[in-house]
C-alpha cells in the first residue's frame, strides 16, 4: 500500500478529524475528542526548530498516549534541513504512535508567518518544493501538507500549490479556504476544496468554518473532501465527533443535541485532573478550557469571570462545585 493509499484508507474508516490548534491541543483534550468519536487527532504545531534545540517544552508536544495512537505529528519551519532531519527524529521517537508527518504551510499568525513559516511558504513556491521533496524523502511515514487559499486577500493559489505538493510525494492535501491576510474573518471559501479535489488524485481534507455536524457532512457531500477536520468548533465541544458520526451514519438531523450541564462538568474535571497529573505547567490553560466548555448556558459569564482569577486545582474544582449549585439554585 502506497503512502496515499494508507492515508485514504484511514480516512475512510473515520472522516472526522481533530485539527491541529496552538495552546489549544494538549494531549489530555485529544484524548477526551478521541474517546468522543474523533478520527486521526493532530498535536499542536510543533517546530522543528525548537526540536533541532533539543527544548523539553517542544518534545512534549510529541506526546501520544495509548488511547490517542496513532496520532499525526504537525510541523512548522523553513529550514529544508532541519526540517526533514526532525521529521525522521519524531518517526523514529515517536514510533507507531505517529501515523503521519503533516507540514504546516497554512499558518497565518505574524510571529510564524513573519519568519518565512507556515503561510508565507505560500508565497515562495520553489521553498514549499523543497521542503517538501526532502521531508518526502526523509522519513517512511506519510507526509501531508496543510495549506490555505492562498496568502494575500485575493489570492487563489491552492489548487496550483496542491499539485506542486502532489508532485513532490505528499500523501495528502489539508485546504483551508480563507488566505492568511484574512485570518479568521469573513467566511472560508468552501468551493475551493471542490476544485483542489478535481485537480489532484491524493486525499483532500477540508478546514475552515467546522461548527456543527451539516457543515461536516457539506464538505464531504457537496465539495467532495476526503476528511474534514474540526478545530474552533470543538473547542469545548468534543460531542460534535459523536453527533456527527451519527448523523453520518443515519440518524435522523433533527435529532436531539443537547449536551446537560452534568456532562459539561464531567468533561471539564477530566481535562482537569488529567492535566494537573501529567501536565501541570499547562494548569492555566484551563481558564479558556472553562469558558468553552460551558459556552452558551446560563451562568457562561459567570464561569469566564471566575475561571479568571483560578490558580490551583483546588479553585478549579471548587468552580466546578459552584456551576452544579448555581444550575441546582436556578432549578
Amino acid at each position: 500500500m502506497n503512502r496515499s493509499s494508507e492515508i485514504k484508507h484511514q480516512l475512510a474508516n473515520n472522516p472526522v478529524l481533530l485539527a491541529p490548534m496552538a495552546g489549544v491541543n494538549d494531549p489530555v483534550f485529544r484524548e477526551i475528542c478521541k474517546g468522543m468519536g474523533a478520527g486521526l487527532t493532530y498535536s499542536e504545531m510543533v517546530s522543528a526548530q525548537g526540536l533541532a534545540h533539543a527544548s523539553q517544552r517542544t518534545r512534549e508536544l510529541l506526546s501520544i498516549s495509548d488511547t490517542e495512537k496513532p496520532a499525526a505529528i504537525q510541523l512548522f519551519g523553513s529550514d529544508p534541513a532541519v526540517l526533514a532531519a526532525q521529521a525522521h527524529a519524531v518517526e523514529d521517537y515517536c514510533g507507531d504512535r505517529v501515523a503521519l508527518i503533516d507540514i504546516n504551510m497554512g499558518c497565518p499568525v505574524r510571529k510564524v508567518a513573519g519568519k518565512g513559516e507556515g503561510a508565507a511558504l505560500l508565497k515562495d513556491t520553489d521553498a514549499a518544493r523543497r521542503i517538501l521533496q526532502e521531508v518526502v524523502q526523509s522519513v517512511e511515514l506519510p507526509v501531508t501538507v496543510k495549506i490555505r487559499k492562498g496568502f494575500e486577500r485575493d489570492d487563489d493559489l491552492a489548487v496550483d500549490f496542491a499539485k506542486m505538493a502532489e508532485d513532490c510525494g505528499v500523501a495528502a492535501v489539508t485546504v483551508h479556504g480563507r488566505t492568511a491576510r484574512q485570518l479568521y474573518q469573513g467566511t472560508s471559501d468552501r468551493t475551493v476544496i471542490a476544485r483542489v479535489k478535481a485537480a489532484i488524485s491524493i486525499p483532500v481534507i477540508a478546514s475552515g468554518d467546522v461548527w456543527t455536524p451539516e457543515d461536516v457532512l457539506e464538505y464531504l457531500q457537496v465539495q467532495k473532501a476526503d476528511a474534514v477536520m474540526v478545530a474552533r468548533g470543538a473547542q469545548g465541544n468534543p460531542w460534535i465527533f459523536g453527533h456527527t458520526l451519527g448523523l453520518l451514519s443515519g440518524e435522523d438531523p433533527r435529532a436531539e443535541r443537547t449536551v446537560t450541564l452534568a456532562e459539561r462538568i464531567t468533561v471539564a474535571a477530566e481535562h482537569l485532573h488529567g492535566l494537573a497529573q501529567r501536565f501541570p505547567h499547562r494548569l492555566s490553560t484551563m481558564k479558556k478550557h472553562l469558558s468553552w466548555y460551558f459556552r452558551g448556558t446560563t451562568h457562561a459569564s459567570a464561569v469566564r469571570r471566575t475561571a479568571h482569577s483560578c490558580g490551583t486545582v483546588e479553585d478549579y474544582e471548587q468552580l466546578l462545585d459552584d456551576i452544579a449549585n448555581w444550575e441546582a439554585d436556578d432549578d
